[in-house]
């Protein structure tokens, strides 16, 4: 079976723009809560020379960030393997295996940000901690983050080796059958929580 490579790096893409929404708090440290409802982590690659697109649908974030102090922001993202969808039922399967994401060993993928860095024009960067079937590899994710009050909506795009990450072993490790690089597209909306006592 042939499984997209792009899972994998849109749990790095999730991640990432999680930690985005909050990196537009104003002023004071605060929490942000994404929604998934509203908000997507997708992932692209291309299988047998035919493009596919697909979308992680479970996933949690906690962000905290102080607008003053991007660089002091953290944002973990835990995205749940076995919700990979790309529309393709066998392909989805196929996912789950060993060879690809091996959910019954890890059952999640991990983003870890350590920092938020500003670019101006309400451009920011992400950089962290991508960790995949139990490999870790620094991950810098830029996004767009637009501010409404106490909602925040992050976009942004990166792209992604799955090998480096374990994903596609055996006969797809080569590149032949499945792409090597994923592109995980990200759109995420959060909404500022309240102080606590209030």
């Amino acid at each position: 079976m042939t499984t997209p490579p792009g899972l994998r790096l849109g749990l790095l893409a999730l991640g990432v723009a999680v930690a985005l929404h909050g990196a537009a708090r104003p002023a004071l440290a605060a929490d942000w809560t994404a929604d998934p409802a509203r908000s997507a982590i997708r992932f692209s690659g291309v299988q047998v020379g035919t493009p596919f697109t697909g979308r992680f649908e479970r996933f949690e974030a906690r962000i905290a960030f102080d607008a003053d102090k991007p660089e002091a922001g953290r944002a973990t993202v835990l995205i749940d393997l076995s919700s990979a969808r790309t529309g393709d039922a066998q392909r989805d399967q196929a996912l789950l295996q060993r060879d690809w994401f091996d959910v019954k060993a890890a059952p999640q993928a991990r983003f870890e940000a350590a920092r938020f860095v500003a670019k101006g024009g309400g451009d920011y960067e992400a950089v962290g901690t991508l960790t995949i079937r139990g490999t870790s590899r620094p991950l810098t994710l830029p996004f767009h983050l637009d501010l409404d009050g106490g909602q925040a909506r992050a976009t942004g795009r990166v792209t992604l080796v799955r090998t480096e990450f374990g994903v596609g072993q055996g006969a797809w490790a080569s590149g032949q059958w499945v792409g090597l690089d994923v592109g995980v597209e990200i759109d995420l909306v959060a909404r500022l929580q309240p102080p606590a006592g209030q």
